[in-house]
């Protein structure tokens, strides 16, 4: 324990200018100001766990991007691009756009008619109340442990950057959240997080204009990586013939199916942090819309979070090392590597709108889950279990009261985030746990109308269950690695992306023999929620270029583009 809290004794490596103090404080002032302006329209539960759903698509697509612009994407990402090179940019193509467009064209129809509050809620719709359940309380557990991340992210990046105490710098984010989701529900996490793209984007910018400018551009930038690391740094597809081939230890088929296929269409398709921003949209199309926004920018994400990582692999002299030798030595790690570009570049002005840029992207991610906690909380756990005949206005109340608790709970987990080797580790693996399963059941009972309640909740059990027992495996075992990712030259992240397709594999597969082995539903019993037995809503009253349609296909051949030039 000494040892890891050593690791947070470092040297402060910039001092804040008065202008850059005067811009932190006087972000954390105007979101605070969104909270108790946004009060007033939050007094019913569609408006505070739904945000009255009265969201444009380009809200709703902005909130929805930026809601999963948090630690993972800014620091765990960045530190990954140095670790893995441009291989690290998958999670933002294959391990994104398809599933963001699988999610507007296919899946919103169902979730936006059914008037669902949550994924779980159109569980209940489908499958009865055990999986509801199943799927609420696996949620809520795994939104506080992520909402914990951001906070010990922020937190180390405020340390390593400014050398703010730690603990000073957890409760600040935390309590600036727990107020203005508390007083404005989703309406005010959605507001906050336009906002906050727009800061991410305007701070994060700094980093990767002056890196290439240092550099010499994105030729000799390639050049530098190449003789400082290896060539397959610069590459994303051509070393993934083997396991062998990459830095990553992982071959095309875990990244094909286990990330594309599995994990990724898991998380943007039923993880509620994103799915509750679409649910907002005020019509059928500005739900369409959102997520189809959203992958368009998704795109150039990896403009502020991967390119800072290849360029400290390029332009750093000290060579960042793993999370666990960090911690023994007092050196830096590869998560860090995010802040060490922000104190290279940035001077007065500069670095108060670069911190600020961090804090929003961390205090987004936070929001965006503790909202989503809190009406899984209310909506999918309390309401049918504990109180089924409370009025709107008590459930508006114990969301608020819910807000508080959820982000005290985030409080311990950022705490349980340092026992932890890389963020990196613990996030995949929580996806792999949750998402991957979950992503199994929905799509069966979206797309199969034999699937039976049991079959349902019985296949989400086995998938989940499936895939932390092959996680203990590992971590009893190592060498178990070999048969979870079907290879000996495996690594960490390839265990992650073959876990959460056996566990999909398993969900499907005991769903399947379950349902066939019990009684169907009544085909009038699924209405509006299995393709085949219900009317999708047209868009047809629109031109064939604002059509969703029209938009998704702009993306996919951008999208396809992009992974061609950088093959």
């Amino acid at each position: 324990m000494m040892l890891v809290m050593a690791a947070f004794v470092a040297t402060r490596l910039v001092h804040l200018a008065a202008v850059d103090v005067v811009i932190i404080a006087f972000y954390f002032a105007l979101v605070l100001s969104i909270g108790f302006y946004l009060r007033g329209r939050a007094n019913t539960g569609e408006d505070f766990f739904m945000a009255g759903r009265e969201m444009t698509a380009w809200v709703a697509g902005l909130s929805f991007l930026s809601a999963n612009l948090g630690a993972l994407e800014l620091m765990g990402w960045a530190g990954s691009a140095y670790q893995y090179g441009i291989l690290a940019t998958h999670w933002y193509w294959i391990g994104a756009i398809p599933a963001m467009l699988f999610l507007a064209l296919v899946m919103m129809p169902f979730y936006y008619i059914s008037k669902t509050h949550s994924v779980p809620g159109y569980l209940r719709l489908r499958f009865g109340e055990p999986s509801r359940a199943l799927s609420a309380i696996s949620f809520a557990f795994m939104t506080v442990l992520m909402s914990g991340v951001n906070m010990f992210a922020m937190a180390k990046v405020m340390q390593i950057v400014l050398g703010w105490d730690i603990n000073f710098s957890i409760w600040v984010s935390s309590l600036t959240v727990a107020i203005y989701v508390t007083l404005g529900g989703l309406r005010s996490a959605i507001f906050n997080e336009v906002l906050q793209f727009f800061l991410i984007w305007a701070g994060a910018l700094l980093i990767p204009i002056l890196g290439l400018y240092e550099a010499g551009g994105w030729t000799n930038l390639k050049l530098q990586i190449t003789q400082r690391a290896s060539e397959q740094y610069v590459h994303m597809w051509s070393g993934l013939g083997s396991f062998s081939n990459n830095p990553m230890g992982i071959n095309w088929v875990g990244i094909v199916f286990g990330l594309g296929a599995v994990i990724s269409m898991g998380y943007w398709t039923t993880d509620f942090l994103v799915v509750q921003r679409i649910l907002a949209a005020k019509d059928i199309r500005s739900a369409e819309m959102a997520p189809i926004i959203g992958a368009g920018f998704k795109m150039i994400v990896p403009i502020i979070v991967i390119l800072p990582g290849l360029l400290g692999l390029a332009v750093l002299p000290e060579k960042l090392v793993p999370e666990s030798v960090a911690t023994l030595t007092g050196g830096h790690s590869y998560n860090d590597v995010l802040p060490l570009m922000l104190a290279r570049y940035c001077g007065p002005g500069l670095l108060g709108l670069g911190v600020t840029a961090l804090i929003a992207g961390f205090m987004s991610g936070m929001a965006g889950n503790v909202s989503a906690f809190t009406t899984v909380w209310t909506y999918d756990i309390y309401r049918p279990f504990f109180n089924s005949k409370g009025s709107d206005h008590h459930y508006v109340k114990m969301g608020r009261w819910t807000t508080v608790i959820g982000v005290l709970i985030s409080v311990g987990t950022a705490y349980l985030v340092m026992q932890f080797a890389s963020i990196m580790d613990y996030v995949q693996a929580l996806f792999s746990f949750f998402i991957a399963p979950l992503f199994g059941t929905v799509v069966l009972g979206m797309l199969w109308k034999r699937a039976t309640g049991p079959g349902g909740f019985w296949g989400l059990l086995c998938g989940t269950l499936s895939s932390i027992s092959m996680w203990a495996w590992v971590k009893v075992d190592p060498s178990a690695l070999r048969y979870v990712a079907l290879s000996p030259h495996a690594k960490g992240l390839a265990q992650d992306m073959f876990q959460a397709l056996w566990s999909f594999i398993v969900c499907v597969v005991v769903t399947v023999v379950v349902s066939l082995a019990t009684k169907p539903i009544a085909d009038g019993e699924l209405t509006g929620l299995v393709y085949g037995l219900t009317k999708i809503p047209s868009v047809e009253d629109v031109p064939w270029f604002q059509k969703p349609l029209f938009w998704a296909a702009v993306v996919t051949i951008i999208f396809i583009a992009l992974n061609i030039i950088f093959w």
